[in-house]
């Protein structure tokens, strides 16, 4: 099993998908890192031997990944949040940030509705 980045990557799956398993690894750049490294590309993770796993390592040191990359993600919404810029005062209300409309279909960023009761109308006699 190889453990990459404090991640163990699964092992019976191609070793440009394995990476993905990895924070801040996506596709194009999973594939940029085994040819750096010299991997095959569609060699199995099971298959990778401890010289790959370590020429694989040493090409991800260049890259943010997992731990480093989430931090400045936050602190990057932080300074947002502390500059009280549009943006910032959007995630402080937890409100969608990229312009999406909030009457309607912002359930993940909203959260689950709460209903509020109506008044009753009072009928004449």
């Amino acid at each position: 099993m190889a453990r990459i980045a404090g991640i163990d990557l699964p092992k019976n799956k191609a070793g440009y998908v394995g990476l993905t398993y990895i924070f801040g690894i996506g596709n194009s750049s999973a594939i940029k890192i085994l040819e750096k490294a010299g991997v095959e590309l569609n060699k199995k993770v099971n298959d990778w031997t401890d010289d790959e796993i370590a020429r694989i390592r040493n090409v991800i040191q260049e890259f943010k990944v997992e731990g480093q990359l989430r931090s400045e993600i936050q602190m990057n919404i932080k300074r947002l949040m502390d500059i009280g810029c549009y943006r910032g005062l959007r995630h402080r209300r937890g409100l969608p940030v990229r312009g999406q409309r909030t009457r309607t279909n912002a359930r993940t960023r909203k959260g689950k509705r709460k209903t509020v009761a109506g008044k009753k109308k009072v009928g004449k006699k």
